[in-house]
């Protein structure tokens, strides 16, 4: 991140025993000593209108787009609010519920017969190609697009709102839970949108709870 001039280092639910060797170590790099922690993708991304996850996109079934890295760069280069990209574990990567967080996914172009990459190595390939036409003056998006908290907050409604009304169930939760927050990502609201929106499903929780 240092390389490519990046210095807002988010983590989850960190290893604390060699996260903390790490940040305490004689000649600790800036950008690992400011790191923030966070317990959940949910927390670290709250105040982001675009999240980018990244995967090997090997024997996973897909819910969101996907591009090569060269590719999807172009788009988070474009977006006038904050972006976050996520990367999982080195040992697993991103779970399902962690890539519903996300509006798209990366991938990078790797053999078919070593698809993973390690993740210091993953991570300095996407800033490289996000750095890699640094002197092109992008092509802004809208920036009014709904950040995570607010994408969160319609998320958790609309979920009451299908509970109440039966839709949902113990056994299908999870699924539905990962489905709707993909699907409040998927339709690129605005923040004008989301008064009136959360306005309609307290009313309909309303008349539920009435």
């Amino acid at each position: 991140m240092a390389n490519f001039g990046l210095g807002d280092l988010r983590v989850v639910n960190p290893y604390e025993v060699a996260f903390r060797e790490a940040v305490s170590a004689v000649g600790g790099a800036p950008v690992l000593k400011k790191a923030r922690v966070f317990e959940t993708v949910a927390e670290a991304v709250a105040d982001c209108s675009l999240v980018v996850g990244t995967t090997a996109a090997q024997k996973r079934e897909l819910q969101q787009p996907i591009a090569l890295v060269q590719a999807g760069m172009q788009a988070i280069r474009e977006h006038a609010g904050r972006v976050a990209l996520l990367f999982g574990s080195e040992k697993f990567g991103l779970s399902n519920d962690d890539m519903s967080y996300c509006h798209s996914l990366l991938r990078n172009p790797t053999a078919p017969g070593a698809p993973s990459m390690n993740l210091g190595q993953a991570v300095a390939v996407c800033l490289y190609e996000l750095n890699r036409e640094a002197g092109v003056k992008p092509r802004r998006s809208k920036p009014d697009l709904i950040e995570g908290t607010d994408a969160e907050q319609l998320t958790k409604m609309l979920l009451d709102v299908l509970e109440k009304s039966g839709y949902t169930n113990r056994i299908t939760a999870v699924s539905t839970e990962q489905k709707i927050r993909r699907w409040v990502r998927r339709m690129r609201l605005t923040q004008r949108d989301i008064p009136l929106l959360l306005g309609i499903l307290r009313q309909v929780l309303w008349k539920f709870d009435k």
